[in-house]
């Protein structure tokens, strides 16, 4: 277990932790944790091996998901109201796997049970072969653009890059341990148990990382699951649409 960094947003109980996708960080959250904040106490983590957290070799959903325990438990919050986004959203089902007596409602944003193919590769690779010893950051955004050609895919993957002591760039994700642990972060969650809590699953409108084949899955594990779409948006919904999201969080959790 690992001592995971983390934001606090707001006093008002009770309690949401959110988990961020794949080469994402706590950050990615702020705009919604802080309107959450109105109503809760949110505190946004950063995974191991992404953001300001501890960086390590090991890196599967169950250690994740321990590592979102430890949280809970050294900073005594109690149950929670637990949202998790694409990986995010896979330890949160790992957590809901092994620690369900800790989740009052959970939210799972655009990912599913299943197994995904590797379609992160092409990530992967074209941050291997930035020039870290750059000093321009604009000369390493038209390099990485030739290979990540989406605008909002590159400028989420460029909010890793960090400037070292020495006036170079490097990253603060684990970008090797994410390579070879990267099948671990791909598969299918081995539950003990059907889950009972209540859970909502948002997918976007424009994203196919829930199917009709992954609503029957979802429906089979999860014995108290609503599945809703949200309008205008991909694979990110609440920076898609985030009004639409934080109506459903807010009625989901309130009611």
């Amino acid at each position: 277990m690992l001592n995971l960094f983390f934001r606090k947003y707001g006093e008002q109980n009770p309690p949401i932790v959110i988990l961020h996708g794949l080469f994402g960080m706590s950050d990615n959250w702020h705009n919604i944790a802080k309107r959450l904040s109105e109503n809760f106490t949110v505190y946004t983590l950063d995974l191991r091996n992404h953001g300001n957290s501890p960086h390590t070799f090991e890196m599967n959903f169950k250690l994740m998901a321990e590592d979102v325990n430890n949280f809970i438990e050294n900073e005594n919050i109690g149950k929670i109201y637990l949202i998790g986004h694409s990986l995010g959203g896979k330890v949160c089902m790992m957590f809901a796997n092994l620690f369900p007596q800790k989740i009052l409602k959970m939210i799972v944003v655009d990912i599913s049970p299943k197994q995904y193919s590797a379609s992160h590769y092409k990530y992967i690779n074209a941050m291997k072969e930035i020039n870290y010893n750059s000093k321009s950051r604009i000369e390493i955004e038209e390099n990485l653009s030739k290979k990540i050609t989406n605008r909002s895919e590159l400028l989420f993957i460029l909010k890793n890059l960090i400037r070292t002591e020495t006036n170079n760039f490097a990253l603060k994700i684990n970008l090797d341990s994410i390579e070879k642990n990267y099948e671990n972060l791909i598969a299918a969650i081995d539950f003990i148990e059907k889950i009972k809590i209540p859970v909502l699953f948002l997918k976007g409108e424009f994203s196919n990382y829930i199917n009709s084949d992954d609503e029957i899955m979802i429906n089979n594990y999860f014995l108290n699951a609503q599945i809703k779409t949200i309008k205008n948006a991909e694979h990110w919904i609440h920076a898609d649409n985030p009004n639409d999201f934080l109506s459903e969080t807010n009625s989901f959790f309130k009611n």
